[in-house]
């Protein structure tokens, strides 16, 4: 038999690309949504939600994706899971969405970086699954960190907590409907799509949409709001395939690295003593929840 040794590799190198691709548009998401800024932030939300759901559902079909489809609306369990995806995941949009236009990219970043320890706090909680001593140390770290920004902002730290708590939940829920990105995103976006266009055709009439009356480049890029969502999506399903998901998980912390820099050196926000302590906190806990993996999970879809 020959040595595929060399085809592995390409392969994995492929695959590689592919998720720098995703894990790196997902972390230049403030780059669009700032750009968006002079569209009301729920507006952009709704939009999003609308053309990724037109989107992902025409190239569901387009690539057979149909029976698929059709066996999740006989299933309750998954069906009833997938719908719970949906709200939570436009929770987290637009949560993200708001927090970028208002000037809070650091603490997005922030919430992403706490993402991956969420998750293992999760796992543990809903389906048992084993915490050992390298998990318990990595959170008891990030929790210093969180009571760190806690005293700081005279406040808990929402924007952070909440972006990485429906997004885990999330993530959570998802293992029970087992769809691809495509298929799950378009069936995940079906159920709010109403709320999101009856809200949109409300706005229009009222005068007050965004659509067609703040320029021809914000009105492009809300349509595209679909396919910038669905883009990334794709490179990491396309990525996962190809490479080790204990590989793929560490590529997880490109997004709120680009994040925090576009927030710190692109958009002026400022990083106080204190957010830089509760970072110091934040990142010597997930160098211990590496350091203690034999093998690290993705978390999957960003904001």
């Amino acid at each position: 038999m020959g040595d595929d040794r060399p085809g592995r590799a390409r392969t994995e190198s492929v695959g590689m690309l592919f998720g720098i691709g995703a894990y790196g548009l997902w972390g230049l998401f403030p780059l669009y949504w700032k750009r968006l800024s002079s569209v009301p932030s729920l507006q952009i939300l709704m939009h999003r939600i609308a053309w990724a759901f037109a989107l992902t559902f025409v190239l569901a079909l387009l690539l057979g994706k149909r029976r698929l489809m059709a066996e999740l609306l006989r299933e309750r369990k998954r069906l009833a899971a997938t719908i719970a995806a949906g709200f939570l995941v436009s929770l987290n949009w637009g949560i993200y969405i708001w927090a970028v236009n208002a000037g809070h990219i650091v603490e997005t970043s922030i919430g992403y970086f706490l993402n991956p320890l969420v998750s293992v706090a999760l796992g543990s909680f809903v389906f048992k699954e084993k915490i050992d001593r390298g998990i318990k140390a990595a959170c008891a770290i990030a929790a210093v960190g969180i009571a760190v920004l806690t005293v700081s902002y005279g406040k808990l730290p929402w924007i952070a907590l909440s972006l990485a708590a429906t997004f885990s939940l999330y993530g959570l829920i998802k293992k029970l409907t087992n769809l691809d990105g495509l298929t799950g995103l378009a069936m995940e976006t079906a159920p709010v799509m109403p709320f999101a266009l009856g809200y949109l055709i409300l706005e229009e009439l009222a005068g007050r949409g965004a659509f067609g009356r703040s320029g021809g480049i914000e009105t492009s890029m809300l349509v595209l709001a679909g396919a910038v969502t669905a883009l990334p999506l794709f490179f990491f399903a396309e990525g996962v395939k190809r490479v080790p998901l204990s590989r793929m998980g560490f590529l997880q912390y490109i997004s709120p690295t680009l994040q925090l820099a576009l927030g710190l050196f692109v958009f002026g926000e400022t990083l106080s003593a204190t957010k830089a302590a509760a970072f110091a906190f934040i990142m010597a806990a997930l160098v211990v929840f590496a350091a203690t993996r034999p093998r690290c999970t993705a978390s999957g879809e960003s904001a």
